[in-house]
């Protein structure tokens, strides 16, 4: 830049406008000549006129203090007598520094522009040296463009040797510029990326063409870099390539983005397709489970088909113990909320963590002091760590650490650039840890999907990460997974943190139990084969039973009964009328009519609106017929609760 400067300042000294003096002639040859002449060099010359030599030696412009004021005396043919001859003689002597020519006649506009050229710059040098001047502070510029420029800049010659790299290039592959200059681009050279691919590009750009592409490179440190390249070849002014220049783009985060994207939203399709399978299989499992339970009860007890019955109630129990799994991951699954302390539910199942862990694991529990809380399920975060445990413990299979903590955290702006899944706010943090074989990287974009496992045929179902990716994203909470081979698994779950103004609760479990009575239900089931196995079982366990196969025509039978209906054993989804509808408008007909809700799903904007106690109003599909039973019992006995229209249209709303 400072040579650019001197240039400038050298070119500032150089007179830009030339001034011509005409000697006699007419006024109307000096109109023509000074047509000729600065016809093309507009703006560069200047022309006087004098009507003869006598005229020049009193001209007040030759001579200011020895300098000259013009550049070249141009004298007519008409001047040629002797007294002009002697007039320019005088002027010569005392003006030597300006030079003098006689004009031909005709006029020949070469010869003057020759002797222009001669005396003093032309305009062409002036134009040449600013163009110059120009060129080398736009010059600058590109410089400054390329060096401060956020995408990376790459200079190579033919042969793909690098002469030239730019910041950004630095700091983006972590080789300075000492260490790349020489190199070739094979060093960023990553194995997820083909020979054919580079193949391709250094084709194309031979060829004369740009190339355009998405390129896995490798930085310094080993890490993947996802570059969006443009590659172009440089031709010299014969055509021929002489260098390419590569322009990088750094769309890693971006490409993080879109995969966390499509992840989420195929999870969201698998969860409603394994929610509605499970809602579906779950009615079967019902009256599979149920008439074999009617079976087993008119059995005498020694009778050898009681094993065989047995046998089959055993196989329903366990298949629903799979689409509760399945419920679980399509955030379908019947939820007790409460405000937890997650330390202390944690301490509970670290009771028995031991016994599923075996004595060869060591168990670590580091809870943060001033914990903060969370509203979830106590039985859901149970079948977290559960399951974590499990699969921590066949990661494990020589022994190891397994390790959980819990944390209070605040995920900020920052946070959400390098995690992008998890949105800012306070969460409560749980952490499961082992010291196990780690997971593949090409398995981890699937371990959350029902039935996908990595273990030998027989040794899992593929459900237990699908069950915790499924209760964490039920609870609003987020799960993030870090594992590399040989160096262990990490879990993380944000759980969405609630006001220390709310109140801790716990609710016990209860314990199973079955008892008939002889009070009158309404039973409103669509599916003819579930209705028909729980009214034999209701009636055998002494309760009269009204039955009906949807609201209409439950309201019906509600209308012409005479006597009390004692409770109402609806399902919540149903066609033409929901259960909660049929249950708001029967309850000004019959105020004391209690109500069993019973469902193979619920949505989670079912459970978790409004006031509605799931655990004296809700049973969840598939279940046994004792523990029908006992849920019956449970409401007929319990006080009175009001349950107000807008909570239970809330519980419709779907």
């Amino acid at each position: 830049m400072n040579s650019a400067i001197r240039k400038m300042k050298a070119v500032q000294t150089v007179p830009r406008l030339l001034q011509l003096l005409v000697v006699g002639g007419s006024k109307r040859n000096f109109n023509h000549l000074r047509e000729m002449l600065t016809d093309g060099n507009r703006g560069h010359l200047h022309l006087d006129h004098l009507a003869s030599p006598a005229a020049l030696l009193h001209t007040a412009g030759l001579n200011q203090n020895g300098q000259k004021q013009y550049d070249l005396l141009l004298c007519s043919s008409e001047s040629t007598d002797d007294n002009a001859f002697q007039l320019l003689r005088q002027v010569r002597q005392h003006h030597s520094r300006v030079p003098l020519i006689f004009l031909s006649d005709p006029v020949s506009k070469s010869a003057i522009e020759i002797a222009i050229q001669g005396v003093a710059p032309s305009a062409a040098k002036v134009r040449s040296a600013a163009q110059q001047l120009d060129s080398e502070v736009t010059l600058h510029e590109l410089w400054r463009l390329v060096e401060q420029s956020t995408d990376s800049v790459i200079i190579m010659g033919r042969s793909g040797v690098m002469e030239y790299v730019n910041p950004a290039f630095e700091a983006l592959t972590g080789y300075s510029r000492r260490e790349a200059v020489g190199q070739t681009l094979g060093i960023l050279k990553s194995e997820q990326q083909s020979g054919e691919f580079y193949e391709e590009m250094w084709n194309t750009v031979l060829s004369g063409n740009i190339f355009r592409g998405i390129v896995m490179d490798r930085k310094k440190n080993g890490e993947t870099l996802i570059i969006e390249k443009a590659l172009t070849p440089l031709r010299d002014t014969n055509g021929e390539i002489t260098h390419f220049i590569s322009t990088g783009r750094d769309i890693t985060e971006r490409r993080q983005l879109e995969s966390d994207l499509r992840q989420a939203q195929k999870m969201d399709a698998i969860g409603r397709l394994a929610g509605g399978v499970a809602h579906d299989f779950n009615n079967l499992l019902l009256v599979i489970s149920g008439y074999a339970e009617l079976m087993l009860d008119s059995l005498a007890a020694d009778d050898p088909l009681r094993r065989n019955v047995g046998e089959i109630i055993t196989a329903s129990r366990r298949a629903a113990d799979l689409t509760r799994q399945l419920l679980a991951f399509g955030r379908k699954q019947v939820q007790l909320l409460q405000v937890l302390d997650l330390n202390a539910v944690i301490a509970e199942i670290t009771i028995m963590l031991p016994r599923l862990i075996g004595e060869d694991v060591e168990l670590i529990f580091l809870p943060e002091q001033n914990l903060g809380k969370v509203k979830a399920d106590p039985v859901q975060i149970e079948q977290i760590v559960m399951n974590l445990a499990a699969n921590a413990r066949d990661a494990m299979p020589g022994g190891g650490t397994l390790t959980i903590e819990t944390a209070t955290i605040e995920v900020d702006e920052a946070d959400v650039q390098r995690h992008s899944i998890v949105p800012p706010g306070d969460y409560v943090l749980l952490t499961v840890a082992d010291s196990g074989q780690g997971i593949a990287t090409k398995h981890l974009p699937h371990i959350f999907e029902p039935f996908y496992t990595t273990k030998e045929e027989g040794k899992g179902t593929g459900l237990g990460l699908a069950t915790v990716y499924g209760i964490v994203r039920q609870n609003g909470g987020f799960v993030r997974v870090y594992s590399e081979p040989g160096q262990g698994t990490t879990f993380k779950i944000y759980l969405p943190r609630v006001h220390s103004g709310i109140s801790e609760a716990r609710v016990a479990k209860p314990t199973e139990q079955s008892t008939g009575g002889c009070e009158t239900v309404l039973l409103v089931e669509d599916e003819a084969s579930v209705r028909e196995a729980s009214w034999q079982f209701l009636i055998q366990s002494g309760y009269k039973v009204l039955e009906a196969i949807d609201g209409e025509d439950a309201l019906r039978e509600a209308r012409e009964h005479d006597g009390p209906i004692h409770l109402m054993i609806t399902d919540v989804v149903m066609p033409r009328m929901s259960g909660p509808t049929l249950a708001e408008q029967l309850a000004d007909d019959r105020p004391e009519m209690k109500v069993l809700f019973v469902s193979g799903y619920a949505e989670r904007t079912v459970l978790q609106h409004g006031k509605i106690d799931v655990t004296k109003s809700f049973l969840q599909k598939p279940f046994s017929l004792k523990t029908l039973a006992r849920k019956v019992r449970e409401v007929l006995d319990a006080s009175p609760v009001v349950v107000l229209a807008a909570e239970l249209l809330a519980i419709s709303s779907r």
